[in-house]
């Protein structure tokens, strides 16, 4: 049997499918692969690279994961989820209506920090005059440390998703989100042939019913004539979106104090220079993180997202221990 390497394009659970990568002999281009792994070390992810051994017709088993350049996740004290991998961007899409939850933004953000992947947040329905300053409001920390922040109104105002084109172009961006915030909207403005990719996906495994659970791999069209510095004007790849679901929790137990802390991009300047080297950023004498709460120039609701995910992570830590 043929062994050969894929791209990871859709994953329902452990069932993913796979497309073959142009230019290997005896393999069809783009040729879409069941692909099954041989056990937990080999959880594929969408964006994923594998080295396949073909088992049937259409039908191939995972021999390696490719090694990654980033993987992004979530997680909590017993299990982890894999969202997508090899990517440059994230793109935290929200809404004027209905009200998106600052928790989660963060968690995405701290996320990609973490993987060091380019968090870029996406400000939905910003046809919504009545709406639209008490979002602002809410986006104002991020604005401040210099997170893109991009107002659009994806149904109204093509000219907004026009916009937003040069920056996902030459490029493998996934999109994240609460249900409602317009993501599959986004999805289908930038591609519009998105449905008849997912009709393709599930085609092949037989599998419609796993749709909403699914992660999935669109390719970008051709890009248009541009000047646009951001435009990969010399090299083929058109670019990437992964979708994936809508979520309502996004967990982050897997990650230490230590790399907490320095994904909160505005503590960066300041570790180390608390009276105590285990700081809480809570009532400690000499916190110098409180003292700039207290100066305006950190928000308070980024010290308490924290503190949260500092208490979900030591709490992780504690039930693991019990479980050895």
């Amino acid at each position: 049997m043929k062994s050969f390497k894929a791209l990871l394009v859709a994953s329902y659970g452990r069932h993913y499918l796979a497309r073959a990568i142009e230019g290997q002999a005896d393999i069809s281009p783009q040729a879409l692969y069941q692909v099954t792994s041989r056990g937990k070390q080999h959880l594929g992810a969408v964006g994923d690279i594998l080295e396949v051994q073909e088992t049937g017709p259409e039908q191939a088993v995972i021999e390696k994961i490719v090694e990654r350049k980033n993987l992004l996740y979530r997680s909590d004290a017993y299990k982890s989820k894999s969202i997508a991998s090899n990517v440059d961007q994230i793109l935290i899409v929200l809404a004027t209506e209905p009200g998106f939850s600052p928790d989660l933004l963060g968690r995405a953000v701290i996320a990609a920090e973490t993987a060091g992947i380019i968090p870029r947040i996406i400000l939905n329905k910003c046809d919504l005059p009545n709406k639209l300053p008490a979002a602002r409001k809410m986006l104002e920390p991020y604005i401040a440390m210099g997170y893109p922040v991009h107002e659009m109104s994806v149904k109204h105002d093509p000219a907004s998703v026009e916009a937003l084109l040069p920056h996902v172009q030459g490029r493998v961006s996934v999109l994240v989100g609460q249900s409602g915030m317009g993501k599959s909207t986004l999805l289908n403005a930038l591609i519009p042939d998105a449905a008849a990719q997912t009709q393709e996906h599930s085609k092949k495994l037989d599998s419609g019913k796993h749709t909403t659970t699914a992660c999935r791999y669109y390719d970008l069209p051709p890009a248009k004539e541009s000047t646009s510095a951001e435009t990969t004007s010399t090299n083929s790849f058109a670019g990437a979106l992964i979708d994936s679901p809508g979520f309502q929790e996004f967990g982050l137990a897997h990650l230490s104090e230590s790399e907490l802390q320095h994904a909160f991009i505005e503590f960066r300047p300041l570790l180390g220079k608390c009276k105590f080297h285990n700081c809480s950023h809570g009532d400690e004498p000499g916190c110098v993180v409180r003292s700039a709460v207290d100066a305006g120039t950190i928000s308070a609701q980024r010290v308490e997202l924290f503190r949260q995910l500092r208490h979900e992570s030591h709490n992780a830590d504690t039930i693991q221990a019990k479980l050895k």
